[in-house]
């Protein structure tokens, strides 16, 4: 009788899930397993049937209050067997007690609703062109240059708890790009352009306005070649982040139903115009 094990990732493991995630084509990052593990090492469980690696998902906790789900995936030839839901009752447990998020697909969206979630709104993904750019305004800065207990800060605004050690790492990723913008001394927006097996992610991208946003997003741009394929993911709630998009002629490729199993916390969605990560919230 064939024998099935849950058991957490290793770091090297965490390659198995992202891996799985391409094959999935959702298309992540190229150093995406590092940031992810330094954000909840104990967060990420693989099935094993056999010995032999079948499935994945990650339940990361933040601070012990707030958990998101993500890598949620069971290779094709054993999916409809249990498998699945053995991972998913494993990652619900180890989060009992959070408030819990996800970004689900949409045809998963009924299952995750008897599963105790609740729809908040959903995320959309556009995809577009680099276009070369103008002189990047003058109130952007290198990401990497700015003290980082007010990046934190400033974050906390558009995520529902501190994330600094997942920031620490995302922020100094290899093949990625952050600019600041920055008046007078105080952070008014920021954002992360990273390179994916497939063309390049700009996530976060927070701004205190749709002008900052506009500044920053051209300058992200600039930081890939022109003509290079650039994806953002939209919050639909925000219809300055929508405007965005139309204006730089992005198309939408899918969507994904943010859900969570308490109430949606408190977040500037006004000034979200790009998500940081499906996989991470």
């Amino acid at each position: 009788m064939a024998n099935f094990e849950i058991k957490t990732m290793q770091r090297h493991e965490v390659e198995f899930a992202i891996n799985l995630a391409a094959s999935e084509g959702w298309n992540p990052g190229l150093h995406d397993a590092a940031s992810f593990y330094r954000c909840d090492p104990n967060g990420f469980f693989v099935g094993l049937l056999d010995d032999q690696p079948i499935g994945c998902i990650s339940a990361v906790s933040y601070g012990g209050v707030f958990g998101f789900i993500g890598l949620y995936i069971v290779l094709p030839e054993y999916r409809g067997r249990d498998y699945g839901m053995q991972l998913w009752r494993h990652a619900m447990h180890y989060l009992q007690g959070h408030n819990i998020g996800l970004d689900g697909v949409v045809e998963q969206q009924p299952n995750y609703l008897k599963s105790g979630f609740k729809l908040a709104y959903r995320n959309i993904r556009y995809e577009g062109i680099a276009t070369p750019s103008d002189k990047p305004h003058e109130a952007l800065s290198d990401l990497r240059n700015i003290n980082f207990t007010d990046l934190c800060a400033y974050d906390r605004q558009f995520f529902p708890v501190n994330r600094e050690d997942f920031l620490r790492a995302w922020v100094a990723m290899p093949d990625a790009a952050g600019l600041v913008y920055q008046q007078q001394g105080q952070i008014q927006g920021y954002g992360v352009i990273r390179q994916c097996r497939h063309g390049h992610k700009i996530g976060p991208l927070f701004a205190d306005s749709s002008q900052i946003a506009e500044d920053l997003f051209p300058g992200l741009m600039a930081k890939v070649s022109p003509g290079a394929t650039i994806f953002l993911d939209v919050p639909e709630p925000n219809p300055t982040a929508l405007s965005l998009v139309k204006r730089h002629q992005m198309s939408k490729v899918f969507e994904t139903a943010r859900m969570y199993t308490q109430q949606a916390p408190t977040i500037n969605l006004n000034g979200l115009y790009g998500v940081t990560t499906f996989e991470l919230g």
